[in-house]
């Protein structure tokens, strides 16, 4: 990733969908590690009893591997039930500020409010006054009860001023499993203040993205500690938003996609010693083998990758130890005609060290810079959730070209020139600006694959982030019908983008005086100019968007990884399918 350095007991409807962190609807296990003669990686063989995720293959430096963690399971059910008559361990209820309004006598207006309230004799209107509890996003008040409910404790949730949308709501379920964490609550409901203020179809889509929400914010990535706490959050019944097959499908949907989700943070939390190009491969491979009606892979070597002419890439991975491996995933549907071809090509760096211009001083973040794959992350979540969901009518190629950027004397330099695949060369005036050097194979690779529409995501710019923060996704495109798809993908997924232009005039500094160009520009806009020298590389007649995802790849309060840009590629994915 180029760096910008200081710059810079009523009537009950049970519906109840399985969720494991990672899904547990894959049946593809493996067995045994041995160790490959050819690189310092071990290769899995096939067939047996332990899940993937347990088992993901390791490199030997410093002798981490992932331990064997279990996999928590929760249980969703839907239910139309009283909420004072529920009996577990914690009610949540999520409050907008306008559900808090009192009447003349001090006591809430809501229905639901004024219910659990009266049944707790006006303890919960006056512990939200003491604690100034008001509703705003993020706000919660959690109280331990005696009696007077079913439930050992009740929990307000704020949503702010009104709540619609999938984010808003995705994060109503994090909030549960935060407090159901904090009140070590096996047994969990979820009702809103006001849900007949919603349609039908808002009620399913809202009852999913609380699943969602819920599955993700209780999953904990423990796999590189020594010791860590199990999940107590065993069930969780949601009332009130509806019943019947049609929220059945909304909750396994929510599962599928929290499945790629984690699979995805996984990925990216991975440190470079544990996922080098090779086992990122291996990884991948064991998506096509596990949903292998509707997938095969096809893993390219160096040597292959030569043949092809992929001098770009090669170029960044000649310094490293470890070999590149070019990933090719194929998904065909189970049935049917294939009606629209699609690509999905993720930066696949599993370490950036800079190359010869080495990433130094503060903001650097050479120490975060195992996340540098984090495109590929989100295109292989991707694949995993859709190998799952199986959508109609669609062939989706998922493409990485996975390598490290190292030093070593056999590694690129400033002033070397590479040809990329398809003829155009490439002035290296900076071996930090790496990944668009190996999208730019992996683009061309993906319209010989005779892709109609492209997505590229990749962690590509620092000034990405100083732009647009670490909440949102920058966004480049020439084409408006497919912007619009994909806003409309991100709208339904919760994840944030933002439109940026691709300003043809930048690429005035992007020109070389003995190649076609070099590959990075001027400082003021190189988000843009990073851009402008991917779409070098797709053909014109192909629809193409590229998401600059370095900011939100990361979450720097928890330290850990998002899994940003998987639930927009599988919603965008849908909406191009029959």
């Amino acid at each position: 990733m180029a760096s910008i350095v200081a710059a810079s007991s009523a009537f009950s409807t049970i519906l109840t969908a399985q969720f494991l962190i990672p899904s547990s609807s894959s049946s593809f296990f493996l067995k045994t590690l041995t160790r490959r003669s050819t690189a310092p990686l071990l290769r899995l063989s096939l067939t047996s009893r332990r899940p993937l995720r347990n088992v993901m293959a390791y490199a030997t430096l410093g002798l981490t591997r992932p331990s064997n963690t279990e996999t928590p399971k929760i249980s969703f059910a839907s239910k139309e039930v009283d909420v004072v008559q529920w009996k577990g361990d914690l009610l949540a209820i999520g409050v907008t500020e306008k559900d808090l309004a009192r009447n003349a006598e001090a006591r809430f207006e809501n229905a639901i409010l004024n219910s659990v309230d009266s049944k707790l004799d006006g303890l919960l209107a006056e512990a939200s006054t003491e604690e100034d509890f008001t509703g705003k996003p993020g706000q919660s008040i959690v109280l331990r009860i005696a009696g007077g409910l079913g439930s050992k404790r009740v929990a307000l949730l704020g949503l702010g001023a009104s709540a619609s949308t999938f984010a808003a709501f995705k994060s109503l379920g994090e909030a549960v499993a935060s407090a159901a964490k904090s009140a070590q609550a096996g047994h969990v409901a979820v009702s809103l203040a006001s849900p007949d203020a919603f349609s039908v179809e808002s009620k399913l889509k809202t009852a999913s993205a609380i699943a969602s929400g819920t599955v993700l914010g209780t999953f904990e990535d423990n796999r590189y500690k020594s010791e860590s706490k199990k999940s107590s959050l065993k069930s969780v019944d949601i009332i009130g938003l509806g019943s019947g097959p049609e929220l059945e499908k909304k909750l396994k949907f929510a599962a599928d996609v929290s499945s790629g989700i984690i699979f995805g943070r996984e990925l990216v939390n991975s440190p470079a010693n544990v996922l080098t190009p090779g086992v990122l491969a291996e990884e991948a491979s064991n998506i096509a083998a596990a949903y292998s009606d509707v997938f095969t892979a096809k893993i390219l070597d160096a040597e292959q990758c030569k043949e092809l002419k992929m001098g770009s890439y090669l170029g960044v991975a000649a310094a490293s130890a470890n070999p590149p491996h070019f990933i090719h995933l194929c998904y065909k549907p189970p049935s049917g005609p294939v009606n629209v071809k699609l690509a999905l090509v993720g930066k696949g760096l599993t370490f950036d060290s800079g190359g010869y211009n080495i990433k130094t001083g503060p903001g650097c973040m050479i120490e975060l810079m195992k996340f540098d794959m984090g495109g590929s992350a989100a295109v292989f979540g991707a694949a995993k959730a859709l190998g799952q969901i199986k959508p109609l009518g669609v062939e989706v190629h998922f493409i990485v070209a996975a390598c490290e950027n190292m030093i070593s004397g056999t590694g690129m330099r400033p002033g070397d020139i590479l040809t990329a695949s398809n003829g155009k060369t490439i002035e290296v005036n900076n071996t930090d600006a790496e990944g668009r050097l190996t999208l730019a194979d992996a683009l061309v690779y993906a319209c010989n694959q005779g892709a109609e529409k492209i997505v590229d995501l990749a962690t590509l710019t620092g000034a990405c982030i100083i732009g647009l923060g670490s909440s949102i996704g920058g966004v480049f495109t020439p084409s408006d019908d497919l912007a619009k798809e994909v806003f409309e993908a991100s709208e339904a997924s919760g994840e944030k983008l933002w439109r940026l232009p691709l300003e043809e005039s930048y690429w005035e500094s992007m020109k070389s005086g003995v190649a076609d160009m070099v590959n990075t520009g001027a400082r003021p806009g190189s988000a843009i100019t990073a851009a402008l020298f991917l779409k070098q590389f797709v053909d014109e007649k192909v629809q193409w968007l590229h998401i600059d995802m370095a900011g939100p790849v990361w979450n720097e309060k928890q330290r850990c990884a998002t899994g940003f840009g998987v639930a927009t590629l599988v919603e965008w994915v849908l909406k191009n399918a029959s």
